[in-house]
């Protein structure tokens, strides 16, 4: 018996429709959005990619979002993700934060969407959480899981603070994570500190590869992809797990 294992024994499943669906998830859940919720759970259900247990959580999210009105609906959405850097939908929010390295590293994505012939639709920042979903969901498969797996301490953070906030949208994150064959790890969640004040400055999406930038956005074939580097500057450290040694 080998020494190591991996999340992946015979290598990832491919994921492409289960990335655009929860991609599709993640969005502003306007009238347009909830008319779909019925495809985006078939979607989820037929491509078989997460386990039971998380179909089953994100299936309590979609019938939770059916049931609300859609003021209602809009009206959490906005509180939840727009209204604290935890549950920023924007990585570089929790990269750069307000620092002057952010416009920089936003220009650089885009640009490599553009290179590979593909171009943000009107209003979409290349951070945003649904439109790197949507670029994950063109790569194959085990580059798609490598890009994830890229992220995964970015998403465990806002799958932690969306869990402190006892939000259903908690189980979409925890599908990345699963997607990125990346267990959820526990994290103390500050209530007041900046995400950018705890998180190092990594280079940001150093050679991102070719892949969908959002709804909407053209595609062609992709070239070969390249290895997503975000990492951590020495001398800051990331949230203590609780009951950790710092």
């Amino acid at each position: 018996m080998g020494l190591f294992t991996t999340p992946f024994p015979s290598g990832p499943k491919p994921a492409p429709r289960t990335l655009r669906a929860l991609a599709r998830l993640l969005g502003y859940p306007d009238a347009e959005l909830r008319a779909h919720l019925p495809q985006i759970r078939e979607v989820l259900h037929a491509e078989g990619a997460l386990p039971t247990a998380r179909l089953v959580e994100l299936d309590a999210l979609i019938a939770s979002l059916t049931r609300q009105s859609d003021l209602d609906a809009e009206a959490d959405y906005v509180q939840l993700f727009d209204s604290g850097r935890r549950t920023a939908l924007h990585l570089f929010e929790h990269i750069h934060g307000d620092s002057r390295e952010r416009g920089p590293a936003m220009i650089d994505l885009a640009q490599t969407y553009e290179k590979a012939g593909l171009y943000l639709a009107e209003g979409e920042m290349p951070d945003h959480l649904p439109v790197v979903l949507e670029f994950a969901s063109t790569q194959p498969p085990r580059e798609a899981t490598a890009f994830l797996g890229e992220i995964a301490h970015l998403i465990n953070v806002v799958f932690n603070a969306l869990e402190k906030r006892e939000s259903r949208y908690a189980s979409l994150m925890g599908a990345l994570l699963d997607l990125a064959g990346e267990p959820p790890r526990a994290v103390q969640i500050a209530d007041e500190d900046a995400i950018d004040a705890v998180w190092d400055e990594p280079a940001a999406f150093d050679g991102c590869s070719s892949g969908a930038a959002g709804a909407g956005t053209a595609t062609q074939q992709p070239p070969p992809s390249q290895p997503v580097h975000i990492v951590r500057r020495a001398g800051r450290q990331a949230p203590t797990p609780p009951g950790a040694t710092a």
